[in-house]
């Protein structure tokens, strides 16, 4: 559908509110501050009035019925999530067809026993907002530590189910969100991460300060002993693990992303002191004890990662022993321990490997996947050979593999997640270019493989880039279920892995964060030049798309280069750089941005900022933006200032593009969100596009 053949009515009046601020010398003006309270009468009116127009603009587009059609098809499809298995049992999540939240199942590994669905959060809400955040099955997998939430909002309370009788138990636990459970070896108690209440601490610190608690089953939670957190940092956060035989407790505390200490006790001496075995150092370290000897991966003195044991006997650094050094081609990103033996993952090129090798590094050999794509968590038990990985590629569902350790080392099919396409159809390619420094990115390119064929190969193609560059995530080949109707109707779907992730290990990471954060909007540039200089499109049919720290990610690409894109897809997003770290969990992230506070920090982050970089004189892309009141994450007031700006200057600057926002009620960050929700936003945000980059989306046929 043609731009012209969809009424696109102006947008709400917007007051012009100035408020000026003089931050470490700079004087900024902010004309929309007054957005920044979603609360306010004011706010919420002019919020209802931005999601009417834009649900008015986009119920005109033919191509959103197609995609809403598609999208329910292919996300009521079965679909089974990643393995944890406990003793016999083997837990996972499956999405079930026609339900709204994926359900817990289990099966029991001997025998053959029916899969048995332990927890059902569709029969906790009719509207299908309660989602399960997460879930520890104790060691011997006859109890669970669960988390439910509301509304996407991921403040979990923690419960504790029987998993021989079905019952929950008494226990209870509010404020429990990311609670990192550690079950005890008996099962009568473990540790997890719980945040203060409101009131308990100074205004807007209830959102950090997650200390480390010790909870006995039957006990009142309230009178759980805090094991650690007392007078530290408040953004610090705490992970656990215990030792095989249960003996030591290993305590993770993480500054960031970039940043850990490994410290270490005897478990039974509940209130001794942690001992450091890694503390300080600038870098990353991850912890197992197994046999009194820690095995620790870390990217100390080692970008791409290796794996050091050492005795407990002895933790100074000069005792390590290197048992899998630093490979230069594959960044480590996991390991295991099953049948005395490391089970390890890694990673060439953004696209998964996995290895494994003795518990002194030798007799290391690959274990061969299906196809290029993603292997998820693995899990395995120190005493059994058995190893269940969980595997996805860019066409090919989510699916759990076994192996054994002490076999072939041949990867078996378990469960596989329902086939929405034939495989064959889609072709994925991974190209490599240069950045604007010369750096060489990769990037996956997936299209329907006639596409390029004949005469099909005349372009340019409605293409959409996207990417994320940060918090040492990688943006590896995962199945693209929400962009099949995309890719099947003709388009084109490009992912780059930008600076800032650790495709390369940790000099890739920081080479894209704080200072080094425009090495990432360079790259992302980069690859839309690329897409354009190789023909695949141009930049009347080229769109981009990304979604929280992504969300930053395009709102930095189309005011540093509104030249370079017809349409923006921009969810819950962060764009104003300069307050970011005031509201909600943000102040977590200046380890990674930086902290606005600080005057070097501040030059870079408003140098980039794209709420600030917003001109009166330019014309901008077309623009979605999409964000969540329930968001605990990422504010909407980025959201809503940014639409506000944007509209702004599309009115002076005399622009058509069209600036629309979508503001959901009842739902959060993404986390949780029921199924017809998905289907919403997603629909949206691919008819807009298709709308936008001229896509032409088959014929619905009416029965």
């Amino acid at each position: 559908m043609k731009s012209s053949e969809v009424r696109i009515p102006p947008p709400p009046h917007t007051p012009v509110k100035p408020v000026i601020d003089v931050v470490h010398g700079v004087t900024i003006e902010d004309p929309y501050r007054w957005l920044e309270n979603g609360d306010s009468p004011e706010t919420q009116e002019w919020t209802d009035a931005q999601n009417k127009r834009t649900e008015e603009v986009l119920g005109q587009i033919s191509s959103r019925e197609f995609f809403v059609d598609e999208l329910t098809r292919i996300f009521s499809e079965d679909y089974v999530g990643s393995p944890v298995i406990r003793k016999n049992r083997l837990f996972y999540i499956k999405r079930v067809a026609g339900q709204n939240q994926p359900v817990l199942c289990m099966r029991e590994l001997s025998g053959s026993s029916p899969e048995r669905v332990i927890l059902d959060p569709n029969k906790a809400s009719d509207r299908g907002i309660v989602a399960l955040d997460w879930w520890y099955p104790s060691q011997d997998g006859t109890k669970l530590a669960y988390g439910y939430s509301e509304r996407g909002d991921e403040w979990s309370v923690l419960r504790i189910l029987d998993i021989e009788s079905g019952e929950t138990l008494p226990d209870e636990i509010e404020r429990a969100r990311g609670a990192g459970v550690t079950w005890e070896p008996d099962g009568r108690g473990f540790y997890y991460n719980r945040y203060p209440k409101p009131g308990d601490v100074p205004p807007g610190e209830e959102n950090y300060n997650r200390h480390l608690y010790y909870h006995r089953l039957g006990q009142n939670p309230q009178e759980d002993r805090k094991i650690y957190g007392e007078g530290r940092p408040k953004e610090e956060m705490y992970g656990t693990s215990l030792s095989d035989d249960g003996k030591y407790l290993l305590l993770t505390v993480a500054h960031g992303w970039n940043s850990t200490d490994i410290l270490v006790r005897e478990a039974k001496d509940i209130d001794g002191p942690f001992t450091p075995v890694v503390q300080g150092i600038d870098a990353l370290f991850h912890g197992r004890i197994y046999k009194g000897t820690l095995y620790m991966m870390t990217n100390y003195k080692a970008s791409r990662y290796r794996i050091v044991a050492v005795s407990l006997d002895q933790t100074a650094e000069s005792s390590w022993r290197d048992i899998v050094p630093e490979d230069p081609e594959i960044t480590l990103t996991g390991f295991s321990i099953a049948g005395d033996s490391l089970v390890i993952t890694g990673m060439k090129d953004a696209s998964s490997r996995i290895f494994v090798c003795n518990l002194d590094g030798s007799g290391k050999k690959e274990i061969p996947l299906p196809t290029l794509g993603t292997v998820g968590s693995v899990s395995g038990q120190p005493e059994s050979p058995e190893v269940f990985f969980a595997f996805q590629s860019f066409a090919q569902a989510n699916a759990i593999y076994r192996f054994y350790v002490d076999g072939s080392g041949k990867a078996e099919l378990v469960l596989r997640s329902a086939e929405t396409l034939d495989p064959s159809l889609i072709s994925v390619k991974q190209v490599f270019y240069s950045s604007k420094d010369g750096t060489r990115v990769p990037m996956f390119i997936i299209h329907r493989k006639d596409l390029l064929e004949g005469d099909g190969a005349k372009g340019p193609h409605p293409t959409v880039l996207t990417g994320y560059g940060g918090f040492n995530l990688a943006r590896v080949p995962a199945y693209a279920g929400a962009v099949l109707p995309w890719i099947m109707a003709g388009g084109i779907y490009a992912s780059a892995n930008l600076r800032g992730g650790n495709e390369y290990g940790e000099e890739w990471h920081r080479a894209g964060m704080r200072e080094n954060k425009q090495n990432v909007f360079d790259d992302f540039v980069a690859a839309a030049e690329y897409l354009i200089r190789e023909g695949y499109t141009d930049k009347e049919h080229l769109g981009i798309w990304g979604r929280s720290n992504g969300g930053l990610l395009v709102g930095a690409a189309m005011t540093q280069r509104p030249d370079l894109f017809k349409a923006v897809s921009c969810g819950v997003p962060l764009l104003d750089m300069v307050r970011y770290h005031k509201f909600l969990i943000a102040y977590i992230w200046a380890s990674e941005y930086g902290d606005p506070d600080d005057p070097q920090a501040f030059r870079w982050l408003y140098a980039y900022s794209p709420y600030h970089r917003v001109r009166e004189d330019v014309e901008y892309p077309a623009v979605l933006f999409y964000t969540a009141l329930s968001d605990s994450r990422v504010d909407p007031m980025h959201a809503r200032k940014m639409a506000a700006r944007l509209q702004a200057a599309q009115l002076k600057s005399g622009s058509d593009n069209p600036v629309l926002l979508v503001v959901e009620s009842d739902a959060g960050h993404g986390v949780g969100k029921p199924l017809y929700k998905v289907v919403e936003e997603q629909a949206n945000m691919w008819a807009f596009l298709a709308w936008q980059l001229g896509l032409k989306v088959p014929r619905q046929e009416k029965g």
